[in-house]
């Protein structure tokens, strides 16, 4: 099952703090996320709540994001059917914007501050002290631990990243993206010959797949903990997925036609990463993403935002 996340920047998200300012707004969102869609009738019942004072409440949350309605033909005339958006609320100070000498833009992003996530099992999360966690249970990603994770991996699905667009915020063309992480495939034990086709997307958009040609384990990793037995997978390669005017490359490697131009960045306000594999892989072998604290290179999945 999809997880949905919103993780929420108080200096910025004033409009979702606002929603999450009352005790009624929350019982609302409480309510629809153990219980699932109810109609508003359903909510003022349950909650023994006015039916004015749950319509008033549901509006600002809706303004919010944080639910959406459907309206649905009844019995009699329409009926209003609330859906709660978020699984999970994270109430973070983003990281800074680190600008280069020549005007780049860079984020860090953190493993386990993925915004969504569908994973299936073998499957497992680790920070610098430990497992979080239970190993192998996918609902483990919903697990608090998961925000200081180092290493992630699974065999199928994906996690997904929401980066601030600083080229709107700068008002700046670019003319490059690109995402730099630390991967390898996953198989259990090590292997370095176990192939696996890791895609990645951006704004919803496939941009490419790069084969991984093992899950390495042959020595640790230069910052894997040493608690972290030697039989587990130790370090990756450090791939840059970069999209541009002419299309979309790993190192250097074309890897599809899709453009700078078919991401529309200009119109999302956020930059939405996927990493994961396809249901038709045709080398399903998993992945492993390496993060600050594990494998060789010590740091987050990198966006890096190259001005015109």
């Amino acid at each position: 099952m999809a997880r949905n996340f919103l993780v929420v920047d108080p200096e910025e998200d004033m409009n979702v703090l606002k929603g999450l300012a009352s005790p009624v707004r929350i019982k609302i969102l409480k309510l629809l996320h153990e219980q699932g869609s109810q109609n508003i009738n359903d909510i003022a019942r349950i909650l023994e709540l006015p039916q004015s004072t749950v319509s008033a409440n549901v509006s600002i949350l809706e303004e919010a994001d944080l639910i959406r309605s459907d309206v649905l033909k009844a019995r009699k005339g329409n009926q209003k059917i609330c859906h709660s958006n978020f699984d999970e609320i994270l109430v973070a100070f983003k990281d800074d914007v680190v600008a280069a000498p020549n005007g780049h833009i860079e984020v860090a992003m953190p493993l386990g501050l993925y915004t969504n996530c569908e994973v299936v099992a073998p499957c497992g999360l680790c920070t610098p002290d430990g497992v979080a966690g239970l190993l192998d249970v996918p609902d483990t990603f919903l697990d608090p631990e998961r925000m200081r994770a180092g290493l992630v991996w699974f065999t199928r699905g994906h996690v997904e990243y929401q980066f601030p667009n600083n080229a709107i915020l700068s008002k700046s063309e670019i003319e490059a993206i690109e995402f730099s992480m630390e991967l390898s495939s996953e198989v259990p034990g090590t292997s370095a010959d176990w192939p696996s086709d890791i895609t990645v997307w951006v704004n919803g958009i496939e941009i490419g797949t790069w084969t991984s040609p093992g899950d390495y384990g042959d020595k640790r990793g230069v910052y894997t903990p040493d608690w972290w037995k030697l039989k587990g997978s130790q370090y990756g390669k450090l791939k840059t997925f970069r999209v541009n005017g002419t299309g979309s490359f790993v190192d250097g490697v074309k890897i599809s036609k899709i453009k700078l131009a078919d991401l529309d960045i200009a119109a999302h306000h956020s930059i939405r990463l996927r990493i994961g594999i396809r249901e038709d892989a045709r080398h399903p072998g998993g992945i492993n993403i390496f993060g600050r604290g594990f494998g060789n290179y010590d740091q987050d999945i990198v966006m890096r935002i190259h001005k015109a």
